[in-house]
């Protein structure tokens, strides 16, 4: 490992909130100005959706909608602290695949922006439940993509993934496929689709490297899929300053965003820096093999693809070469898969998009 790959992982892991010294650092909100803007938060109780959600708490806004289908994390978002003394915050349970509820919260608040962070993430858990992945990934990116129009929202911000490029399993796809409807719509529509795609959020829940970090305190051994395997990562607020700075930023055109985040980090490395961290000495590391759904390596954009930097040095445009044309027909083979369909047949229909 170079001196510069351990910097920038030893950044990451300064900035991570992984450790008590980082925390209050991590909680630096930059401001900005949505005073006329009625927000809408999906997934508000989720790494990302929650982090959004306090910084935006630190700015200026007409009202704050924040949604979510799970009860418990909601409920710790309405008791933190950054709400505490906040009164045009509203807080609901609402599954964004199911078409009432979300009608009715858009006719009662009528939000002028959307952060569209709901979404199933982990790679093998879609792998084994791709029905699930269809119905929230896609349907509910549909659903309230469709819902932007009708209500003439101003702006629609799409929280996308690396995995989204040359996709391999159920995950990287769903989100590929919501990819092109939201620039589909928006060669029609006067809401902008702001989609930003970028990689592992270093920290967020459910992630690798909270996972490695318990292994090292308490069980010793780390498991690595694979000695050569890579990620993108950045850390949360860098991410969610970035969303916010292009939900306040571009006001032209839809467009479709990816982040400057350092180079691509060799997972053996950054456990090799996590160690230090955690001031263990004793650790032993373990490799198996890729999962279901994985790839060795990530990528930022594809061979149709080219980055273009923005006036922002760490927000870059991803520009398609080529011009493309959404298949709509293809959502009604989509729309026919139950959960009585073989995971087989599903992931089958899925790779016929590319």
């Amino acid at each position: 490992m170079n001196t510069a790959t351990a910097n920038q992982i030893d950044q990451l892991l300064q900035h991570s909130g992984l450790f008590p010294q980082d925390k209050q650092s991590f909680k630096n909100y930059l401001n900005f100005d949505f005073s006329k803007e009625t927000i809408l938060i999906t997934g508000a109780a989720g790494s990302i959706g929650s982090s959004l959600s306090k910084q935006l708490s630190a700015c200026i806004f007409k009202k704050l909608i924040l949604i979510d289908i799970a009860e418990s994390p909601l409920y710790d978002l309405i008791n933190a602290p950054e709400f505490e003394n906040i009164n045009n915050v509203e807080f609901s349970i609402i599954n964004i695949t199911q078409e009432d509820s979300l009608q009715h919260l858009f006719e009662i608040f009528k939000p002028t922006i959307i952060f569209h962070t709901a979404a199933y993430k982990h790679v093998p858990l879609m792998e084994t439940n791709p029905y699930e992945s269809i119905k929230t990934n896609i349907f509910g990116t549909k659903l309230l993509a469709d819902l932007a129009l009708i209500y003439k929202v101003k702006k629609f911000i799409f929280i996308s993934t690396d995995k989204a490029v040359n996709p391999i399993g159920v995950m990287g796809l769903s989100k590929r496929i919501s990819e092109d409807y939201l620039s589909f719509l928006s060669k029609s529509s006067s809401t902008l689709f702001l989609i930003t795609r970028f990689g592992n959020v270093f920290g967020s829940n459910g992630s690798a490297v909270a996972l490695f970090k318990h292994r090292i305190e308490n069980e010793k051994t780390v498991i690595i899929t694979n000695k050569d395997i890579s990620r993108y990562f950045i850390d949360m607020q860098k991410a969610c300053n970035l969303i916010l700075k292009i939900a306040s930023d571009y006001n032209e055109q839809s467009e479709l965003f990816t982040f400057n985040m350092g180079n691509s980090i060799k997972i053996t490395d950054l456990v090799e820096r996590l160690i230090l961290f955690c001031n263990e000495t004793q650790v032993d590391i373990k490799f198996s093999k890729l999962r279901p759904g994985e790839k060795l390596h990530e990528e930022l954009v594809s061979e149709n693809e080219i980055l273009i930097p923005t006036i922002h040095n760490d927000i870059l445009l991803v520009k398609k070469k080529n011009n493309f044309n959404f298949p709509i027909s293809y959502l009604e083979s989509l729309s026919k898969i139950t959960a009585f369909t073989s995971h087989k047949d599903i992931k089958a229909i899925l790779k016929s998009y590319l």
